[in-house]
């Protein structure tokens, strides 16, 4: 067991909030650790497959249900923070909202990585008749050409295979923008995608972080989400001071 961040104990003493533990499984291999922290870099929203030999080990540090979900789908989702003595900062879905817990994950623990754009690319989606996989045609056509996938519960399930999404799901999707977005371009993005029969949220990472779409399309200053927090911006495209 590591010792848990500032953050982590400030978390933990809030009934109700997500609970951070450590996944760090003893046993690893420390060469095997350093190969991969060389050869992969995880971003936000990644969904990561957990090698089962360490999710044995891991029930002792995480509240019943985590424990229980993570032995029945060993993956994680790549979360917005800083990593934490070698760790990563990953979550786990449980089978409501209430429960989502935060950890931290030894990169030699992940087996397979599939990232948004992994999913939208494979387009392995099937028609559904929840309406959130079902407007996944029509968001890739509105998209096409641009780095994006879908994230959420939608991603979960395309990811793992296992139904996570349902009728009442949002479609959550990541649009990876390295080159600015204008408000006009992503005016007119929000106007077709609200003529789909479903909500669709659109978070755009920039160089700064990740902001909404619909904020970048009001034209005026946005919440930029960091590793270390939210930060008000006028340009989520300015190189950094």
């Amino acid at each position: 067991m590591i010792r848990p961040c500032p953050e982590a104990l400030a978390l933990v003493s809030q009934p109700g909030r997500p609970h951070p533990v450590s996944l760090r499984e003893p046993d690893l291999s420390r060469k095997r650790e350093r190969r991969r922290e060389r050869r992969v870099t995880f971003q936000p929203h990644d969904l990561l497959r957990v090698d089962p030999a360490a999710v044995a080990g891991l029930s002792r540090d995480l509240p019943g249900w985590a424990a229980a979900a993570l032995a029945a789908i060993p993956w994680v989702v790549m979360r917005r923070a800083l990593p934490f003595d070698g760790l990563l900062p990953v979550g786990i879905r449980g089978h409501g909202r209430s429960e989502r817990c935060a950890a931290w994950l030894p990169p030699a623990a992940i087996v397979e990585c599939r990232a948004p754009e992994d999913l939208a690319a494979a387009r392995a989606w099937r028609q559904s008749e929840i309406p959130a996989l079902g407007a996944l045609d029509a968001v890739a056509a509105l998209l096409a050409g641009s780095d994006w996938g879908p994230a959420g519960s939608v991603g979960f399930e395309l990811a793992t295979g296992q139904p996570t999404a349902n009728s009442d799901s949002d479609l959550d999707i990541v649009l990876r923008a390295s080159s600015r977005v204008g408000s006009g371009e992503a005016g007119r993005l929000l106007t077709a995608l609200a003529t789909l029969p479903i909500r669709v949220d659109v978070v755009v990472e920039t160089p700064l972080g990740a902001c909404s779409l619909a904020e970048i399309a009001a034209g005026s200053s946005v919440v930029v989400k960091t590793p270390t927090g939210p930060r008000l911006v006028r340009d989520p495209w300015a190189k950094p001071a």
